[in-house]
């Protein structure tokens, strides 16, 4: 039911994510078409909203990757054959990204206070709006790896007891 859940909240983030992809296009194609053309005066604010959509872009792209497991991992070690040291094995990179994660979230909290104080430059917009996409994406990666990791440990069991 959990899994469930959370594959419902990722595919929610999947379909947010080309929404905001698709909005980006907006103002780069206004910057774009002001820069080369002079059709429209060029607007500065274009550049700062794009900066905003691309860092959401980035941050739900992340989260969605630690859900789908192509997060970024680097294999020190063949890959184990036994169930107890795949268990091992990808049960520490779980384990670090949770902490990780917390990591994000804990200290993304003051990152995002601090962004709270400040606004843009061309839009006067408040930056807490892109800040929070720190503390957020790190509860959602410990979130969804603490879950992974569950499941890991599950299938473990399974093979040990052999059902």
């Amino acid at each position: 039911m959990v899994g469930q859940l959370l594959e419902r909240f990722c595919m929610f983030l999947r379909l947010l994510i080309g929404a905001l992809t698709m909005l980006l296009a907006l103002p780069v194609a206004a910057q774009v078409i002001a820069r080369y053309t002079g059709l429209i005066p060029v607007y500065l604010w274009t550049e700062e909203l794009a900066t905003f959509i691309f860092v959401w872009v980035v941050m739900i792209g992340s989260m969605i990757a630690v859900w789908d497991g192509t997060h970024f991992n680097v294999e020190v070690l063949p890959r184990a054959k036994s169930p107890f040291l795949k268990l091992l094995q990808n049960g520490f990179v779980l384990v670090l990204l949770i902490l990780f994660g917390l990591l994000f979230a804990w200290y993304g909290i003051e990152y995002t206070k601090f962004g709270s104080i400040q606004n843009s430059v061309m839009m006067g917009a408040n930056m807490a709006v892109t800040h929070v996409s720190v503390p957020l994406a790190g509860l959602v990666w410990s979130i969804f790896a603490s879950y992974r990791l569950s499941e890991a440990i599950q299938e473990y069991r399974q093979h040990r007891t052999g059902s």
